[in-house]
């Protein structure tokens, strides 16, 4: 099994889709045992001389001006999170709480959060074992950390509450800990804190979102290259001298994909044919335009992600000369910005998507396709109904692209009197990544449709081999009418898994 090293100097997003999603292990580096040793030393120190230290001798937030006793230290850091683990909803997935306990334990690595090595190697045990605290949807407003998340963990490092095992069968944590041979941890002074504050959900959910969107904005250009084909449309707006002289990175990218799934196709350039047209219609002539934006967006998101995996978030913390400040880098608005921005993106990725299905489907505006790609019109629907659902899809992902991060509520008695929505920004862009890919199942089976029944033009190379692994896959070309669900749902699968770039690129080679 792959093994994932934490050292001080934070991780990769890679590593944490091993974690997250591969089930990889995780080990702590010598270099990172050493420096939680040292600055644990710093806090002990601290501890031990009557001056109050904020998170080491103090209450929290507005809480933050009372002076705790050495005899209470103990209960102040176990009552911090058993009283913020007050998380409600449906549960949070797998991945993303193992995303999310991985990332908080790169910080307490970074050797600025005070936290005993025995705390942090419990934490990778806990990974480990396959242990995944019970996280529930709601809790964090993206400030201060996310705090009811990250508090529900720290109840399963304590042996409290609820978690599911590795069989996904929830169980009292403490019962679990004790199967694998894990002993709970009893907090000493900061260390409470120390696993609440950070911005580890949400950049978990932001990494993972990445790694989604590379798959399905290539997928995109494929589907959108499907539907020109379908509607005869002309590649020569694809040309690498166009796109050159608007350089934006994206945009290019995108281009070249298209072109290359188009390449050796005969159904392009039939402007002049029966239904003469000068151009194609925005939605099919500008695709790389609106997909290209949204590349360059995903590209500044990621650099923010590249950012946020190499900091130490907390507060207060251990700095290399012994200094223990407060500090406010725990506010999540880096991260909740793109997120929103991603969001921004997808929605208009999906638009644009639909309006090429729609054309697909209207025998006025697809140059000579039967109405609704339907076997005989008017007694069968075809795919009338498919594009109704990929509407109401799009119509939802708009809903999703207002902007958590616009929002602010106060909390903690004023205290914390501005927020940054940042985790409602990352749930909303998981369901908005679900819904594109649906969008682009959708196009993906009305574009290949399209491509059948263009009778006596051959397709080009690249989107033959995605034919031919569509209906492998299972996804019925035309014919009759017939119960359209799991259809789509199988096509759904084929774009979600990857199969969908993984077929064209047999003959493109590796797409951008």
């Amino acid at each position: 099994m792959h093994t994932v090293v934490v050292g001080t100097s934070g991780v990769t997003a890679s590593d944490v889709l091993a974690v997250a999603r591969g089930g990889a292990r995780v080990e702590l580096s010598g270099e990172a045992v050493a420096a939680l040793a040292a600055a644990r030393g710093i806090v002990d120190a601290l501890a031990a001389k009557p001056d109050p230290v904020y998170g080491v001798s103090t209450g929290f937030g507005a809480l933050a001006t009372r002076h705790i006793s050495q005899e209470l230290r103990t209960q102040l850091q176990r009552n911090i999170v058993r009283s913020h683990a007050a998380g409600m909803g449906p549960r949070v997935e797998r991945e993303v709480v193992r995303a999310l306990m991985f990332l908080r334990l790169k910080t307490v690595c970074s050797g600025h959060t005070g936290v005993r090595p025995e705390v942090a190697q419990t934490m990778a045990d806990i990974l480990n074992a396959g242990i995944t605290p019970v996280v529930h949807e709601y809790g964090s407003l993206g400030c201060s950390g996310d705090l009811a998340p990250l508090s529900h963990c720290a109840l399963t490092l304590m042996g409290e509450g609820d978690a599911e095992g590795p069989d996904g069968v929830v169980a009292p944590a403490g019962d679990l800990l004790a199967a694998h041979g894990i002993e709970p941890v009893e907090l000493r002074e900061k260390e409470g804190l120390a696993l609440l504050n950070g911005t580890d959900g949400m950049l978990g959910m932001l990494i993972m979102a990445l790694a989604d969107l590379d798959r399905l904005y290539k997928s995109a250009d494929i589907t959108a290259a499907l539907s020109l084909e379908a509607l005869l449309g002309t590649d020569r707006v694809l040309a690498p001298e166009l796109h050159a002289i608007r350089p934006h990175p994206g945009q290019g990218d995108s281009a070249a994909n298209m072109l290359a799934v188009l390449a050796g196709s005969e159904l392009t350039g039939h402007h002049q044919d029966d239904a003469p047209r000068v151009q194609d219609a925005y939605s099919v002539r500008c695709a790389p335009q609106v997909a290209g934006a949204g590349r360059d967006t995903i590209a500044h998101a990621r650099l923010v992600a590249e950012r946020e995996l190499a900091a130490a978030v907390d507060n207060p913390v251990v700095l290399p000369d012994g200094r223990v400040e407060s500090n406010g880098n725990f506010h999540g608005a880096p991260v909740a910005y793109v997120l929103d921005f991603l969001a921004i993106a997808v929605a208009d990725l999906a638009s644009i998507a639909e309006r090429r299905t729609d054309r697909l489907l209207d025998k006025n505006r697809s140059h000579g396709l039967p109405p609704f790609l339907a076997d005989d019109a008017g007694v069968d629907s075809g795919l009338m109904i498919a594009q109704y659902t990929q509407a109401a899809l799009v119509s939802e992902l708009k809903r999703l692209a207002v902007p958590a991060s616009a929002d602010s509520i106060p909390s903690s008695a004023m205290q914390e009197d501005h927020v940054s929505m940042g985790w409602s920004a990352a749930r909303k862009l998981r369901t908005a990544v679900d819904d594109l890919t649906r969008v682009l199942a959708v196009e993906l089976y009305t574009a290949t449709r399209g491509v059948e029944l263009r009778e006596g033009l051959t397709p080009a190379p690249a989107t033959r081999a995605v034919i031919a692994a569509v209906r492998e896959a299972g996804v019925q070309g035309p014919g009759p009418d017939r119960f359209l669900a799991p259809d789509l749902a199988a096509a759904d699968a084929f774009v979600r898994d990857g199969r969908l770039v993984a077929a064209a690129e047999t003959v493109t080679g590796p797409l951008r």
